[in-house]
């Protein structure tokens, strides 16, 4: 339609200017000293359309010559950086560096820059070449301003291999710095480097964020936090203050993980404050039924010892056949020389499983009775085993 629509033109003014030559005797002096050039009206319209059309040809065959090297380019550009990226994932990372250093050279594109230079320096990383690694990013960031984000990222994560973690949090400050939402990469990242500066408060708060972003692993980011709980609680059983403040702001659902249940306790054991170490297994030991944390209840032993038994006794009822329990019970009641119910108990806990921690109990509680010969003979079973487990 529009082809016709140009013909029709072209067909009107040359009628246009037939009949214009036909009722004109008109003429037209060109000079340009020392020449001067007469042409009649007629010949000189039908010059200047003829130059027109000549000179519209000449730029659209110049446009076109322009127009067929851009986009040579551009598919070369596209073709460099994909065989790049094929040859990333599949390990390749000479090609890889190879092609995408290429593109990176051709590209006019922002987001093909970046995305070039971050595929070149990654393949440069892999290959230990840190100083190609580098120029590769800082190239990225001078011709792609605006695209500085995920070279920023891509740094923080190189210096995080290479065990920079300081500098990784500085790289990762100055991308937070733009302000807005933080991709979750940068936020893992941070997390890392956290771990790395082991500052756990840190790690537990970033874990807080990422646990509500629909595109984090939750069931990692529920490991990361756990495990920088226990460090926390590690780390605070120097200090009773801290370590009560840090383990009274954990969340009760939290507080039922047994895990961090047996490292609190330990930490206040650790701390000579038994009282604390005591509530706490009672808070929590019928729920979990934790082996680690009932063998925990013979531990730190003070004037309470009494009340313990009565307690243990009645978790008993819950757990007949509990050999920790029974084991727990004989070593309670021969801290408070109830000879004879500690023996039962430990005898009881052995003939439900043998283990060596219960006859080196009976072994000892022998002893105190005096019989030398028993104490031996739970002596060498405990020993053997004591080998048996570790071969």
């Amino acid at each position: 339609m529009k082809l016709i629509l140009w013909l029709l033109a072209l067909f009107t003014a040359a009628v246009a200017v037939t009949l214009a030559a036909k009722y004109n005797t008109g003429h037209v002096l060109l000079v340009m000293p020392p020449y001067q050039l007469e042409l009649s009206l007629d010949h000189f319209i039908i010059g200047l359309i003829v130059t027109f059309f000549v000179f519209y040809i000449l730029v659209r065959f110049i446009l076109g010559i322009f127009g067929f090297n851009q986009r040579y380019r551009h598919k070369k550009t596209d073709n460099m950086l994909l065989s790049g990226l094929k040859a990333y994932f599949e390990g390749d990372y000479v090609k890889a560096r190879r092609n995408t250093s290429v593109a990176l050279k051709l590209s006019d594109s922002s987001i093909t820059t970046v995305i070039s230079a971050v595929i070149a320096a990654r393949s440069a990383h892999h290959l230990d070449e840190t100083i190609a690694r580098d120029q590769y990013l800082s190239t990225a960031a001078h011709k792609a301003p605006d695209e500085k984000s995920l070279c920023l990222i891509t740094k923080a994560e190189f210096l995080l291999n290479d065990g920079y973690h300081k500098e990784a949090l500085r790289t990762l400050q100055s991308l937070y710095a733009k302000g807005g939402l933080q991709p979750s990469s940068a936020l893992q990242l941070e997390l890392q480097a956290q771990q790395q500066a082991r500052n756990w408060d840190a790690v537990i708060e970033l874990t807080d964020i990422l646990a509500k972003r629909h595109s984090a692993n939750k069931i990692l980011v529920k490991k990361l936090r756990h495990d920088a709980q226990m460090e926390n609680i590690k780390n605070k059983a120097s200090d009773l203050q801290s370590l009560n403040q840090y383990w009274q702001h954990i969340p009760p659902i939290e507080k039922m993980d047994s895990k961090l249940v047996v490292a609190a306790t330990r930490a206040y054991i650790a701390l000579g404050n038994c009282t604390t170490a005591h509530k706490i297994i009672e808070q929590n030991i019928t729920a979990t039924w934790d082996t680690e944390l009932i063998e925990l209840y013979a531990e730190c032993l003070d004037y309470h010892v009494n009340r313990q038994i009565e307690c243990a006794e009645v978790w008993l009822k819950s757990q007949p056949n509990n050999a920790q329990l029974l084991l727990t019970l004989g070593k309670l009641c021969t801290h408070c020389e109830l000879w004879g119910k500690a023996q039962n108990y430990l005898e009881a806990s052995l003939s439900v499983e043998p283990g060596h921690k219960a006859h080196f109990a009976l072994a000892q509680l022998n002893e105190r009775l005096g019989k030398h010969e028993l104490a031996m003979n739970h002596y060498n079973k405990g020993l053997e085993l004591t080998l048996k487990k570790l071969t």
